[in-house]
Formats: structure tokens, C-alpha cells, sequence
């Protein structure tokens, strides 16, 4: 369908075909309002032995060389809750929305929410050619090259919120877009931020997540949606970037695929590998919805007995949580949008499909994060989807990755062979009781809490890439989800800094892929209420690492995530608990990463408990039994103090309270 779209406007399987499907097309024009000129409408036909597959050619259309058009495609309306009418609809597959051009007004039972943006296209040379909305065409990016590009067991993922927040005079957050341009600022000192300007972690000569030293970024959707960044979690156009997060304050028109463009190949050339985030199980008022409900989506609640109503997994009814379930499980026979055949087939899948090889193909995606995937419902699909990726990518297979999520941790996808890892939410819920002192709740003490969480493979997963963990997410709602500073207060813990580092220290010597949700690395806190909306996510505020106690903890995590990108002992999932120490109320836990005579040793030692080792009375040491060897022309260097340990103090230095101290092995 791809080729198709070079030379013709191109409906797939619109519900209602008579009256016949439209073009309604024309040119954007600014004023008050902002208005469509020149509009045309023209009939679409069935392309003969394309069943399902509606289109005109462009050369049909009298469109003038080298314009930019905006346009929709009127269909009767199949959406079940309404009564038939003709009704303007987004493109589903274009690759430019504008929402600054909504679609005509339509009496009730429509409101202005109905109203879909246009789709944009540019006509060169008898061809449609993408482009943003005032014609620049975008520059497709390559894959990250194999020198800059970390394999998964050496990933540091950064998930970042794409609404962000500042103070203002007054005191009070002020919430904005984090655009495509302001994330690039984090990356490259030479960029400058858009929205955001005045935060000095973003301004020129910075570069936040390089001093950090993370290798992926994980945005929350980038795709386009129709709420204004307020739950990301909310896509409606699949094909499309964003248009809040290419649309700068001081921009007079959005440009959000070059804007992406740009951004992933910053990230690619200062070695950060680009994961998108997905969301199938529901789309937020997608054209779909009105063109050919019947065949894309569900309404649970009106078919109950539906195989597409219920989740995986056991765990009830679908949920669309404000947006309208796609459906994954009928089929129909018709025109295969991927390789042009006329086959059965389910249209939501290939709907996902062909979105896919479009961001994999023109923005360089070399990870994905697929949200809820109990929720869509179809585990068939979920591995289809993640197969089709893989056959996508051009790289070695260690160098991309499809991550679900899924709150329960439902492990058979990874032994079904149906994705390649999970979110470990059972990590966030241990660290968080480790660092209070308390056992997990499923666990039988606090040791097997402990060790749980810093060897994934005890939890049942075979390797480290298999596991995503995570001190905190942009998932905040509920007790226990808030941000980790939050938490700790929230729990009466006043002094939150040394219990911060120490999670981070289990964080980013555990078995697994360590993620960092934005903020977490200088104890951001909440800006926004968890409360109200009910599914609030909360903006970072990039603000507050200035502030001298933030500065530190974000300079202790630094130290980590350098460690964890570069060990060889950390890349590997061999583990030992080579000391446990639970006498006279102490909680000491010391833990060897890295495969035994290797010479490159990572060892923990951890204190979860009020314990200060100067308590003691032998001078404030703590020895540690079963110390590693040291090999010949190697030293133990500390990570978190950067400093070198004099060889007759291996294995016996003081601990305080809630204090972790790494040690490495590094050359003589």
C-alpha cells in the first residue's frame, strides 16, 4: 500500500461504500479562522482486484505542482453509537495530521471533540510525497551504526514523560510540552531547547543524559494523539509523530517529522539507541472509528461473549480506559496492505504492521515497548508483531529489543517465545520495600526479597534481557507507584537521600535491563496530583537538579550507570550472595557480579538496616568474609566515592546507615 500512496489517495476498507467514500481535499490557508481554500471533492472507486481497497489517482485531482494539501476522506459513519451520517475523517495512514485544521462541525450527536484534523501530503512531479505541514520533507534516518550502539545486556534505558514542568515566579508549576527539540537538548550541547528555555540543564554546552550516561531513550508514545499531552498513553494517529512535540511555542507551523527525525539521529550519533513506545490495545478517537468500526474495534460491554472482549491472561474484561479496544481476533477476506495480496486477514493487525515498518523504515526504531499487552488481548498478534520487527531490523539481534508490559508479569510470553523481554514490575514493588526495611509481602524474609530482586533469574526469567526493572514509571496512580522521593516521604522517611542512592545502587548491579524513569536520577518529585485525573502521570521538572542534594544523588547515579554501561562482570548474569548478615538487628547483604576468574569483579556490600559499622569500636571497619581474590596488577577501586582502596583495607571498610559501597576491579 506504501507504493500505492506515491501516486494515489488510498482508503482501505471503509465500512459503508454507498454512497461512495470521498476526497475532500484542498489548501491550508492562515487567518481567523485558519480555513481550507480551493477544496475539492472527488468520488474513490474500488481498485479492481484490491478488494477492500478504495483510491483515486492524484493526477485525477488538478492538484499544482510542488502545493501542500490538506485533506480528509468523507465516509458514512460506522460508529455503532451513531446514526449513519457523512462525516470527515483523518487518513488514517498519513503521515502529517494538523491539527490546527479540524474537520467541518456536524450536528448532534457530534461535538467539536468529533472533529478529526487534516491530513497533510505534498504533490511533486505526479507523485504525494510526505512532508510537514508547510512542505519541508523529512530526511529518513539510517540504523544506529554497531560502534555506537549498545547490545541489550549492557542497556541503560531512559523513559521520559513528553510533558515537563517549571516554576514560575510565583511558585507554581507551570506544565509544558517536552517537544522533539527541547529532548534533543538533553542529548547534544550544541542544541537549544524550544519550550523550555531558561532550564539550565537544557541550555547550550549541556548535556544532561550524557553526563548520566544512559544509551536508550524511551519516550512515553510518539506517535500522534488526540489529547494535548496530558496522558500519552492516548494515540489516535499511528502513522503520524506527535503534532504537540513537533509544534515549538515559537514556531508558526508544526514540523514533527523532521523534528523526530532529528532527534533520533541525535541520539544515534551520540550513541543512544531510540525505543518506541506502542500502545495497541486501544486507540483515543481514531479515524477507524468511524470508517470501519465493525471490523477494527470492540465494544466489550456490547459483546461480552466476543473471543476479542476479554484479556489474556485470565484477567477479565478488556479495558479501553477512555479510548475503543482494537480487535484482533476476526477475520475478513480482502487486500493485504503489506505485500498487496488478497488473502484473509485481520485488518487491526495489519493496520499495527504496516504502522510499524513506517517508524521502523523512515525514523531508525531500534527497540519497542509495547504497552498492555494483556490488554490487546491477542498474544498471536503480540508475537507477530514482535517477529515482523525483528525481521525489520538490520542489525545484530543483540542490538534490538521488543519489551512488553504488563503489570502481572505474565512470564509465558517469554517462554512462548512471544516477545523478547517484560517490564519487571516485581522489581519496583521489592526495591520499594527493601529501601523501608521491610520484606516483600510474597516473599518468606527479607533475605529472599533481597535476593530476588538483584537476580532476576530467581523470579523465573532465563536471562537479564529478558527483564526490565525499574525503581519507578510513568505509571504513578495508586499507593506505592509514586515517584520514589515522593514514597520514602509519603512513608515517613525524612533523610531520603541515602535510601534514593542505595536503590539505585540495587538498581544498576541487579540481573536485568535498569530503566530510569526522567527525574528519578535527582529525586524529582510530584508537581501534579496523583489523584485527579485518577491516571495521572506526573512532568519532570528538569529544574531541580541544580538544587546541591539533587545534584549529588544525579552525580552518584552517573557514577552507576558508567559502571553498568562498561563492566564486563555487569553484562553477564552470574551472581553470588557471598555474605548475609542479619545479627544484632544489622540487614548487610554483599553480592559478587561477573563470571568467577574473569578478573572483573563487581562486589556490593549493602546495609538496609540503621546499622554504622563505627558502632562497633574497631575503628569503623566492617569485614566482609569470602572476599574475591585479588588478581595480580588489578586494585578494588570504590565506584560511588571514586576512590581507590588501599589493598589492606579490602574487604573491611566501614559502612554507615542505608549505604551501599560498589567496588570494582580495575587495572594496576
Amino acid at each position: 500500500m506504501f507504493k500505492l500512496k506515491r501516486t494515489k489517495f488510498v482508503l482501505w476498507r471503509p465500512h459503508h461504500t454507498a454512497p461512495a467514500p470521498k476526497l475532500v481535499i484542498g489548501i491550508f490557508t492562515s487567518g481567523n479562522p485558519r480555513s481550507l481554500t480551493s477544496r475539492q471533492a472527488h468520488d474513490l472507486a474500488e481498485i479492481p482486484g484490491c478488494p477492500g481497497l478504495w483510491a483515486i489517482d492524484a493526477v485525477k485531482c488538478g492538484l499544482v505542482d510542488g502545493e501542500v494539501y490538506h485533506y480528509w476522506f468523507e465516509v458514512t459513519d460506522s460508529a455503532p453509537h451513531r446514526n449513519g451520517q457523512r462525516i470527515l475523517c483523518t487518513d488514517p495512514t498519513a503521515f502529517t495530521v494538523d491539527w490546527r485544521l479540524l474537520a467541518d462541525r456536524q450536528p448532534p450527536p457530534y461535538s467539536n471533540n468529533d472533529r478529526d484534523p487534516a491530513s497533510v501530503v505534498k504533490f511533486t512531479n505526479g507523485q504525494l510525497v510526505g512532508c510537514d505541514t508547510t512542505g519541508e520533507e523529512f530526511v529518513t534516518v539510517a540504523s544506529i551504526e554497531k560502534a555506537r550502539s549498545a547490545a541489550n545486556n549492557r542497556l541503560v534505558i531512559y523513559e521520559l514523560p513528553t510533558s515537563w514542568t517549571r516554576t514560575n515566579l510565583h511558585g507554581d508549576p507551570q506544565v509544558g510540552v517536552g517537544t522533539f527539540q527541547d529532548v534533543a537538548a538533553l542529548i547534544d550541547p550544541k542544541s537549544d531547547p524550544a519550550n523550555f528555555v531558561g532550564v539550565a540543564a537544557l541550555e547550550a554546552g549541556r548535556s544532561h543524559l550524557g553526563a548520566l550516561g544512559v544509551n536508550a531513550l524511551e519516550l512515553l508514545p510518539p506517535a500522534d494523539s488526540f489529547v494535548d499531552r496530558e496522558w500519552g498513553y492516548a494515540t489516535s494517529n499511528y502513522f503520524a509523530p506527535d503534532f504537540d512535540l513537533g509544534f515549538p511555542s515559537a514556531n508558526t507551523s508544526p514540523t514533527p517529522n523532521g523534528d523526530l527525525a532529528r532527534l533520533v539521529k541525535t541520539c544515534h550519533e551520540h550513541g543512544i539507541r531510540f525505543f518506541a513506545d506502542v500502545v495497541m490495545a486501544f486507540g483515543t478517537r481514531a479515524p477507524l472509528e468511524n470508517i470501519n468500526f465493525h471490523e477494527f474495534h470492540i465494544d466489550p460491554k456490547s459483546e461480552p461473549d466476543d473471543p476479542d472482549a476479554q484479556q489474556s491472561g485470565g484477567q477479565g474484561q478488556r479495558d479501553g480506559f477512555g479510548g475503543t479496544l482494537w480487535r484482533y481476533s476476526r477475520q475478513v477476506n480482502g487486500y493485504d496492505p503489506l505485500d498487496g495480496q488478497s488473502r484473509p486477514l485481520n485488518p487491526a493487525r495489519q493496520l499495527m504492521k504496516a504502522f510499524l515498518l513506517r517508524w521502523m523504515a523512515d525514523f531508525g526504531v531500534d527497540g519497542l515497548r509495547v504497552d498492555s499487552v494483556n490488554n490487546i488481548a491477542n498474544w498471536d498478534f503480540v508475537q507477530e508483531f514482535k517477529n515482523l520487527a525483528r525481521r525489520e531490523w538490520q542489525g545484530d539481534a543483540d542490538r534490538f529489543l521488543v519489551v512488553g508490559e504488563e503489570l502481572s508479569v505474565p512470564q509465558d510470553l517469554l517462554k512462548q517465545d512471544r516477545l523478547d523481554g517484560l517490564w519487571n514490575e516485581d522489581f519496583k514493588r521489592m526495591v520499594r520495600h527493601a529501601i523501608l526495611g521491610t520484606n516483600d509481602a510474597k516473599e518468606p524474609s527479607f533475605e529472599w526479597t533481597i535476593r530476588k530482586l538483584i537476580d532476576c533469574r530467581l523470579m523465573g526469567f532465563r536471562d537479564g534481557a529478558q527483564a526490565v526493572n525499574y525503581l519507578g514509571s510513568h505509571d504513578v496512580e495508586g499507593v506505592h507507584n509514586e515517584r520514589l522521593f515522593d514514597f520514602l516521604q509519603n512513608n515517613g522517611v525524612a533523610f531520603t537521600e541515602e535510601r534514593i542512592k542505595l536503590a539505585f545502587v540495587c538498581l544498576l548491579t541487579a540481573v536485568g535491563v535498569p530503566m530510569i524513569f526522567a527525574g528519578d536520577e535527582f529525586a524529582d518529585e510530584h508537581d501534579l496530583s496523583t489523584g485527579h485525573p485518577a491516571k495521572q502521570r506526573d512532568a519532570v521538572n528538569f529544574e531541580r537538579v541544580e538544587e546541591p542534594w539533587r545534584q549529588r544523588v544525579f552525580n552518584y547515579v552517573a557514577r552507576l550507570v558508567h559502571l553498568r554501561t562498561h563492566s564486563d562482570a555487569l553484562a553477564v548474569n552470574d551472581t553470588d550472595f557471598i555474605h548475609v548478615d542479619f545479627n544484632d538487628g544489622k540487614r548487610v547483604l554483599v553480592w559478587r557480579r561477573g563470571r568467577p576468574g574473569d578478573g572483573d569483579d563487581v562486589v556490593v556490600v549493602a546495609n538496609f538496616s540503621n546499622f554504622v559499622s563505627a558502632d562497633l569500636g574497631s575503628g569503623g571497619e566492617y569485614r566482609v568474609p569470602n572476599w574475591p581474590p585479588t588478581p595480580t596488577g588489578k586494585r578494588w577501586r570504590e565506584i560511588t566515592q571514586q576512590r581507590d582502596v588501599p589493598p589492606d583495607w579490602v574487604g573491611r571498610e566501614g559502612i554507615n546507615a542505608w549505604e551501599a559501597k560498589v567496588y570494582c576491579l580495575v587495572g594496576a
